[in-house]
């Protein structure tokens, strides 16, 4: 049996998106830089057909592993409970500092948004906890103390 994919209904639109471009805006243009490559004549030393068929291999990967994510994907609505889970957005103290973080799958992992995998060790730390719950999580550096200020 196939993996499950897990994602929010954000991160699938997120992907159909991306795998609408890559079908209908970079396969087009691609297919359209190997044809003017190849009309340059010899191909054995041709860089641009090269590049262009590089190119396009990797979108073609990028498109198959896409389609093989939606294929495998279960959505999960975010919880409408208390406590956090995958789909939750939860603001909270961390350090001393207030920090907002939406735990998504590892398919939608986007650090520099605050989009965190509910796998990795601070999303693990999170899940479960409710609002006014504290707790000290273990990094690298030592422990750190964490308040959920809200969870939605």
């Amino acid at each position: 049996m196939a993996e499950k994919v897990f994602l929010t209904p954000q991160g699938k639109d997120k992907i159909l998106k991306k795998l609408k471009y890559l079908k209908e805006v970079r396969r087009p243009e691609i297919a359209e830089r190997i044809k003017k490559a190849r009309e340059l004549g010899d191909l054995s030393e041709n860089a641009e057909y090269h590049a262009a068929k590089d190119e396009q291999g990797w979108l073609e990967s990028e498109i198959l592993r896409l389609e093989t994510i939606l294929r495998k994907a279960e959505i999960i609505e975010p919880s409408k409970t208390e406590k956090i889970d995958l789909g939750s957005k939860v603001k909270v103290l961390f350090d001393g500092q207030e920090k907002l973080f939406s735990i998504v799958s590892q398919e939608e992992v986007d650090a520099l948004k605050g989009a965190i995998s509910h796998l990795s060790p601070l999303g693990q730390a999170l899940v479960g906890h409710k609002k006014g719950d504290e707790f000290l999580f273990e990094t690298p550096k030592g422990k750190i103390k964490i308040k959920i200020l809200d969870v939605s």
